[in-house]
């Protein structure tokens, strides 16, 4: 489906959502039908366990696919199809699936933790720095977690090979033996005497970085 692809591009796709948004599971897909352009056609959606999406677009009286909305073909109506399909694309974008931006595993595995953890998903706030997210406390509202794809150079070191970073909070008093360690930073883009950041590149242990997390979520309570 290359014409609609981008609208999925950087998710992932909840499967509990989708159920919820009204798709039935078949094996490892996920189908779901609605009708569109007053009821005179069908448009059938499929994910499959990739998360690839494809669309069928069927009239309902003939039963005849639909297949101009697919190609270059230009037209009003063709046009117009297009569009309907798209609005239902973004709105199952919108409701059922998660942003996708950052890749290392051991950032997934963090984000999984907080998720099991805390029940907090990231949140996407800047739209001029699409790669930039942060965690924050449902009862505080402050943040104890940030999640920034940067340059090694930016942290002092001598690549320039983007690094997927996580920033947390500390107690000043600890950060002066925490910084003496080779995997801690001083906080990128953070108050310094509260905040550092650690590679998500296995440069520490999940259970050391789970821990820290942990202390950051606790710090964020007053």
């Amino acid at each position: 489906m290359e014409m609609f692809e981008e609208i999925f591009q950087r998710r992932k796709f909840v499967p509990e959502r989708l159920l919820t948004y009204g798709f039935e599971q078949e094996n490892e897909a996920y189908h779901y039908c609605i009708g569109i352009l007053d009821n005179e056609f069908l448009l059938s959606i499929v994910i499959d366990a990739n998360g690839c999406v494809d669309t069928r677009v069927t009239e309902q009286e003939s039963g005849e696919k639909y297949i101009l909305y697919k190609t270059n073909a230009s037209g009003s109506f063709v046009g117009e199809v297009r569009e309907v399909v798209t609005e239902v694309l973004q709105k199952i974008a919108a409701q059922c699936c998660l942003p996708a931006v950052f890749q290392s595993s051991q950032t997934q595995r963090a984000i999984a933790f907080v998720s099991d953890a805390y029940g907090d998903d990231l949140e996407f706030l800047w739209e001029k720095f699409p790669d930039n997210a942060i965690w924050r406390r449902k009862d505080t509202k402050k943040w104890y977690g940030v999640l920034l794809t940067v340059p090694r150079n930016k942290l002092g070191l001598s690549s320039t090979e983007r690094a997927e970073i996580l920033d947390l909070r500390i107690a000043p008093n600890r950060m002066e033996e925490l910084l003496q360690h080779e995997s801690y930073y001083p906080g990128w883009h953070m108050n310094k005497k509260s905040w550092y950041t650690v590679i998500l590149d296995d440069s520490i242990p999940d259970e050391e970085l789970f821990a820290r997390i942990r202390d950051s979520y606790d710090l964020a309570i007053k």
